[in-house]
C-alpha cells in the first residue's frame, strides 16, 4: 500500500504525466487492484506431510488397498479348498394322520382313528474332495500371484500418488517463487519510475521516459496479479489432494534442491527388476498361465469322499435316538459337456497371451520412460548450472544499464530490456530448478523408491 501511494505522489508532482489521462486511469486501477492479495493466510505442509496426508484420503490408495484385501480373502479361500466341508444339521416333525373311529374289543370304548407322530433328529456331515485333476494346486498359484499382483498395484499407486502429490507440491512452490520474482520486477519498475521523474524533473529525460516506465509498471503488476492466481490455484489444488477444503501453502526446504548423482545403467535394471508396474504386470501373467493350466483340470476324474453321522428318534420309541452312519467314495468323470471346456480353455489361453505381451510392453515402458525421465534430469541440472550463471550476468547488466541511464548514456529501452532480461532468467530459473525436481520424483515412481 505504501508503495502505491509513493508512485501515484510523485505522478502528481508530474503536470506532463498527468496530462496522460488513459495511462493514469490505467494505473489506478491497478494501484487498487493490488492490494487484493492481502488474504487470509493458508495453513502450511511440508512435502513429508502432505505425502502422509494424501496417502490416507485419495481414492486410489483406498481403492488398492481394497484390493489388497480382496486378494488376501481370496488365497484364503483357495486354500480352504484344501480342506474337508463340514456341517451340521438338527430337525423335528409332527405328523398327524386322521382315521376312522373303533370300538375297542377289550373296553368296549370309542377309540379315534387319527394318529399323531413326533420325531427328532440331528447329525452332522462331512465331505473332502480328494482328487480334481489339480485344480486346487493350479487356483492356489492363481491367488498367489494375484496377491502379489495387488501388491505390486498397491506400492505402484502409492508411488504413482506421491508422484501427483509431489508435483502438485512443487506446483504450489514453484507459483510462490515465481511471484516473488515478480514482486522483485514491481519493485524494480517502481525504483527505475521514480528514477524517470527524477530525470524528468532535472530537464535530463523526456515525457516518453515517464510513460514508458509507467506502463512498465503497470505490466509488472499485472503479471504479478496473475502470479497471484496462479499461486491461489496451485494451493487450493495441493490442499485437495491432502483432503484440505482450504488452501495449503508448500513449506520451502533447501533439502529438496540438492543434486543427487545417479547411476543410470544401475537405475534402467532397477527398473525393470523393481519397477511397481512390471512387476504388477509380470504377476498377472503368471496367474493367467496359472489360470489356463487350472482350465485343464476338467479333463480329468474327480475323486470325493463323504460322511454322515446322524441319530434320530420319535415318541413311538419313547424318543430313544438311534444312530446311523454312512461313509461313501464317489469317482465323476465327465466325458463330453458340448465343447464348453474347450471353450473355456482357448479363452484361458488367449488370456494368458494378452497377459505375457502386456507384461512385455510394460517392461518397455518402463524403460522408455526411464530412458526419458533421466534425460530430463540431465537437461534440468545442466539449465540449473546455466540459468544460475545467466541470473548472475543479467543482474550485473542491470545495474550498469541503470547506471548508465541515470549517467544519460543509456535510453530508457535500454533499461526495460535489461530489466525483461533479468525477470525472464530468473523465472526460467525457477521454471529448471522445478523441472528437475519433477523429473526425480517420476524417477522415483518408476522405480518404487525414493532417491536420496
Amino acid at each position: 500500500m505504501r508503495t502505491e501511494r509513493r508512485c501515484v505522489n510523485s505522478r502528481a508532482e508530474v503536470p506532463v504525466v498527468r496530462a496522460s489521462r488513459s495511462s493514469s486511469l490505467a494505473f489506478l486501477v491497478l494501484a487498487l487492484a493490488f492490494p487484493l492479495a492481502a488474504q487470509s493466510a493458508p495453513k502450511a505442509v511440508t512435502l513429508a506431510q502432505a505425502l502422509q496426508m494424501s496417502d490416507s484420503v485419495q481414492p486410489s490408495m483406498v481403492i488398492a488397498g481394497g484390493q489388497v484385501a480382496s486378494s488376501d480373502a481370496r488365497l484364503r479361500t483357495a486354500k480352504g479348498a484344501f480342506l474337508p466341508t463340514l456341517s451340521a444339521n438338527s430337525s423335528g416333525s409332527r405328523g398327524f394322520s386322521e382315521g376312522k373311529a373303533r370300538v375297542d374289543p377289550v373296553t368296549n370304548q370309542i377309540v379315534t382313528g387319527n394318529t399323531t407322530s413326533k420325531s427328532y433328529g440331528f447329525g452332522y456331515n462331512a465331505s473332502l474332495l480328494i482328487f480334481d485333476g489339480f485344480g486346487r494346486n493350479k487356483n492356489l498359484k492363481v491367488a498367489h500371484a494375484n496377491q502379489d499382483a495387488a501388491g505390486a498395484s498397491y506400492v505402484d499407486a502409492h508411488f504413482q500418488n506421491q508422484l501427483t502429490t509431489t508435483s502438485a507440491f512443487f506446483d504450489a512452490l514453484a507459483a510462490t517463487q515465481t511471484l516473488r520474482v515478480r514482486l522483485a520486477t514491481v519493485k524494480r519498475s517502481e525504483e527505475q519510475l521514480k528514477v524517470a521523474i527524477a530525470k524528468l524533473q532535472t530537464g535530463s529525460a523526456t515525457r516518453s521516459d515517464s510513460l514508458q516506465s509507467l506502463v512498465t509498471l503497470g505490466t509488472a503488476k499485472l503479471n504479478y496479479l496473475q502470479a497471484q492466481s496462479t499461486v491461489a490455484t496451485a494451493e487450493a489444488n495441493l490442499g485437495r489432494l491432502i483432503g484440505s477444503d482450504e488452501r495449503v501453502t508448500a513449506i520451502e526446504d533447501s533439502v529438496y534442491y540438492r543434486s543427487v548423482v545417479l547411476d543410470t545403467t544401475m537405475l534402467r535394471i532397477e527398473a525393470v527388476d523393481s519397477s511397481p508396474k512390471a512387476r504388477n504386470a509380470e504377476a498377472l501373467a503368471v496367474a493367467a498361465r496359472a489360470s489356463y493350466a487350472a482350465s485343464k483340470s476338467v479333463y480329468w476324474p474327480t475323486l470325493s469322499a463323504s460322511f454322515n453321522n446322524n441319530w434320530n428318534g420319535n415318541a413311538a420309541n419313547d424318543y430313544e435316538f438311534f444312530q446311523g452312519r454312512n461313509f461313501s467314495l464317489s469317482l465323476n468323470w465327465q466325458l463330453f459337456n458340448g465343447f464348453t471346456r474347450e471353450q473355456n480353455v482357448e479363452t484361458a489361453s488367449i488370456n494368458m497371451y494378452n497377459a505375457e505381451a502386456t507384461a512385455a510392453e510394460a517392461r518397455r515402458q518402463v524403460l522408455a520412460s526411464m530412458t526419458q525421465r533421466l534425460a530430463e534430469l540431465g537437461t534440468a541440472q545442466q539449465q540449473i548450472e546455466i540459468l544460475a550463471t545467466s541470473v548472475q550476468a543479467a543482474t550485473e547488466n542491470l545495474r550498469v544499464v541503470a547506471e548508465r541511464y541515470k549517467l544519460g548514456v543509456a535510453t530508457i529501452i535500454d533499461v526495460m530490456t535489461a530489466q525483461e532480461q533479468l525477470t525472464q532468467s530468473e523465472i526460467d530459473a525457477v521454471t529448471a530448478r522445478f523441472s528437475y525436481l519433477r523429473a526425480k520424483a517420476q524417477v522415483e515412481a518408476l522405480i518404487g523408491r525414493s532417491i536420496q
